[in-house]
């Protein structure tokens, strides 16, 4: 029986899936599919890699307690804590840019300011004025805790150059104390572990050429498919961060830079940024790739990222949007030919993931409409590559996603050993069919988003919409009240006038247990 003949005695359905399922098994489709093979390999590999440096920090933690140490997530060397060290410690600016309020802001800020850092320290709230929803939530927390830390709340304006992210950081650094040797910039969204500012100062005295010390979050999806989107599209980048050391990666939640370097505009940190600036992460990881600087991110910069408990899929898309964005603008003609192959290659290999997917489910779909009705491969004579493919790609996913779900674990478990006092976190609220179907969705849209970025060449961020021009900003259009109502992860409210929930004088009697370092409280790990 020829193939004509054999796919006229099937239904339109039948002859469509059986002559897709041939197609499929051609040469040039087989290396497609192949490649979708190569890509969850790579990605499983890289993620056991970051699962092997953070695993050690784990360990090294451990063994620091099995020697005595029963603060091994303040430092490794219990002699660090001796007064005499720690009133040599050097002062510390700590920039926290605000835009609107959400849910986990109140937890996350307290988490910043009830730091066991033992050397001076101030921070910075900057809003962009008083009828910031952020402002007035700030303004009860520091009233609160006035007595305990050095902390105050600055209004900065309107941006009329760059971003507002940007401007609220250059004006907190204007406003930092001058004797400060160090900043740090934090988002809203960061939760902090006791030890992290430590941590990071201790980075940067130990190696002088750092330009710029960064971690990454671990995000803990609330549930909903955007979010579980969210938490797939940050997993892969994690690789980047999970180096233990150099790295060629920036992520502007946490960095910690020279105060001096912004006090003398060195490398044109201060120019770059508030000449257009839009992304303060890609504008500096391109003055620290063009001067040959040293970007760092220790194996104990890892923070939980808890998002929005009604992050619908509209605000991932929103999200996604501004991500893709951030490759449009760029600081040097280099920096634009490094945006042009990352948007190119990530592009791709996101549709070359999705691919081999839909083209196994064309061949699954074929063996089963030919199995219900009755016929065997052989008298279909239905190629069995398919199949094999298909089972084959099974085994790739399955292996990508046990390392994801390893890395995920031994991140948690590092979270929970460097916060000892906090909940402790679990993996028994992720949803692994989810992050599977985040898998696919995050990877198709992808190239969606990045083509539409390309050709729109303007975004709404948190109420603001910004044009770009040669990579600048070059137009800022607000319109109060017309925009989103709410940011995108966070659920915060962009307008209004909020202050905190009622509940706030019981989570500040928590936070309180923590703010004296020197006298701490029981750590049960």
């Amino acid at each position: 029986m020829d193939i004509l003949t054999e796919m006229l005695s099937f239904d339109l359905l039948d002859a469509f899936l059986f002559a897709a399922s041939r197609a499929l098994c051609s040469p040039i489709v087989l290396f497609v599919q192949i490649q979708g093979f190569f890509i969850c390999l790579v990605l499983a590999l890289g993620w056991a890699l970051a699962s092997y440096v953070r695993n050690k920090e784990i360990r090294r933690m451990k063994g620091s307690r099995k020697s005595g140490n029963n603060f091994p997530f303040l430092c490794h060397n219990i002699d660090e804590l001796e007064h005499s060290n720690q009133v040599n410690l050097p002062r510390v600016s700590v920039v926290m840019p605000l835009k609107g309020f959400g849910e986990h802001n109140l937890h996350n800020w307290r988490s910043q300011i009830t730091s066991l850092y033992g050397g001076p320290l101030e921070f910075l709230f900057v809003v962009e004025s008083t009828e910031d929803p952020a402002y007035h939530a700030v303004c009860r927390l520091l009233k609160d805790f006035k007595d305990d830390v050095d902390a105050k709340i600055i209004v900065a304006g309107l941006s009329t150059t760059c971003s507002q992210k940007i401007h609220n950081q250059l004006v907190g650094v204007e406003k930092m104390h001058k004797d400060s040797k160090y900043v740090l910039f934090l988002d809203d969204d960061v939760r902090l572990h006791p030890g992290s500012i430590g941590a990071l100062t201790a980075e940067m005295e130990k190696n002088p050429d750092i330009f710029i010390q960064t971690g990454y979050p671990l995000d803990l999806p609330s549930g909903s498919l955007g979010s579980y989107c969210i938490y797939e599209y940050h997993m892969p980048c994690s690789m980047g961060f999970a180096t233990g050391g150099k790295t060629f990666f920036l992520w502007g939640g946490c960095m910690m830079m020279h105060a001096d370097d912004f006090r003398t505009d060195r490398h044109g940190v201060v120019s770059e940024l508030r000449d257009g600036g839009y992304s303060d992460d890609m504008t500096l990881a391109a003055i620290a790739g063009a001067h040959k600087r040293l970007i760092w991110s220790p194996p104990v910069a890892v923070f939980p990222h808890p998002l929005a408990s009604d992050l619908n899929f509209g605000r991932y898309w929103n999200y996604l949007r501004k991500q893709t964005f951030v490759l449009e603008s760029y600081a040097t003609k280099v920096n634009w030919i490094m945006n042009r192959a990352l948007f190119s290659t990530h592009c791709y290999f996101s549709w070359g993931f999705v691919a081999p997917y839909f083209m196994s489910g064309i061949h699954l779909a074929a063996a089963l409409r030919l199995y219900f009705k009755g016929y065997s491969f052989g008298e279909a004579s239905l190629p069995c590559t398919g199949l094999w493919l298909a089972g084959c790609l099974a085994i790739c996913t399955v292996i990508e996603l046990l390392s994801m779900w390893n890395l995920t674990r031994i991140e948690v478990q590092l979270c929970n050993l460097l916060s000892p006092e906090a909940p402790p976190l679990s993996l028994a609220s992720y949803n692994w069919c989810l992050v599977f179907i985040a898998m696919l969705v995050d990877n198709f849209l992808y190239p969606i988003s990045a083509i539409r970025s390309h050709f729109s060449q303007s975004i709404n961020w948190s109420g603001i919409r910004y044009h770009l021009r040669d990579g600048k900003i070059h137009k800022i259009e607000r319109s109060k009240g017309k925009g989103p109502k709410f940011t995108d992860l966070g659920g915060k409210h962009l307008y209004g006038r909020r202050g905190a929930p009622s509940n706030y004088s019981f989570l500040v009697s928590l936070s309180r247990n923590f703010v004296q370092w020197r006298q701490p409280k029981k750590y049960d790990v």
